[in-house]
């Protein structure tokens, strides 16, 4: 048995990490448990972050939402500002894994996993949030798409945790759209997925378009082209071909046992099509 530190509050949460620095800390447990078996972790010590308050909790701050890292996917799909201020986030978690995964996973726990197919990144990037970095001296905000830097790698520097992450309050988006393709309807991990934010007017000319896709490369994908293509433009099957065709230019999937890259490919520009349906 390894020695499992709960800390209450963040000033505890500091004094386990200096008395048992090497601890690897953890909310849900969804990712550690499944590594830890596979014998791929063997921490000398567990910090559990689920008891602590400061790491919870939604809150407006300002323009921003503010969403506690250790919230879980159940948490946040039960809350009002969730649900009314970014949709596509909701979308997101209620296909993320099984109904256990969403009770015990947590957001903090998913970003930081920077598994390529994580189904809240996509949502995330198209939002441009922030994540925010707590070290016992300071904290510091920095754009998720700087945190993550390559399949399971990110930003986060030695001794210091994510607290919680910052969405801008969106504005205008007449769209918020998020899907994903598995292998079966339900439980499934991603094989492509994408998250997409339109503001189309009356007349049915985009005027901006946010678009992120995942499990098509090495962490989220942008495509600022496709994009591009949008806007100021009405929005149309046709147009929407035409950007699809140049996500999938930029996109650079890759192959495992769920599908290959032209598969890939292929579903990532299809799932633009979509927005035709939705305006």
């Amino acid at each position: 048995m390894i020695p499992v530190f709960t800390p209450h509050s963040l000033s505890d949460l500091w004094a386990a990490l200096a008395q048992a620095p090497g601890a690897m800390v953890y909310a849900g447990g969804t990712d550690l448990l499944v590594k830890r078996r596979a014998g791929l972790l063997a921490p000398p010590a567990l910090i559990h972050l689920e008891r602590i308050d400061e790491l919870r909790g939604v809150e407006e701050r300002g323009e921003w939402l503010r969403l506690g890292a250790a919230c879980t996917h159940t948490e946040l799909l039960a809350e009002a500002l969730v649900q009314t201020q970014v949709p596509v986030l909701v979308a997101a978690l209620r296909v993320l894994g099984s109904p256990l995964v969403r009770n015990m996973g947590t957001l903090g726990g998913n970003l930081c996993t920077a598994s390529p197919a994580g189904d809240t990144l996509p949502p995330l990037y198209a939002l441009n949030a922030e994540v925010e970095l707590l070290t016992p001296a300071e904290s510091h905000r920095m754009p998720l798409r700087q945190f993550i830097t390559g399949p399971g790698q990110t930003a986060l520097p030695p001794g210091a945790i994510l607290g919680s992450v910052w969405v801008p309050k969106p504005s205008g988006w007449t769209v918020q759209h998020f899907e994903k393709v598995g292998l079966r309807n339900a439980l499934a991990c991603s094989v492509v997925s994408l998250a997409a934010l339109l503001q189309v007017n009356g007349s049915g000319v985009t005027e901006r378009a946010a678009l992120a896709w995942g499990s098509v490369g090495p962490t989220v994908m942008v495509c600022p082209e496709a994009e591009r293509c949008l806007i100021g433009r009405h929005l149309s099957l046709p147009l929407l071909r035409e950007a699809a065709a140049k996500a999938q230019q930029a996109v650079s999937p890759i192959v495992d046992g769920r599908a290959d890259a032209e598969y890939r490919r292929t579903v990532a520009g299809n799932l633009l099509l979509r927005l035709s349906e939705l305006v």
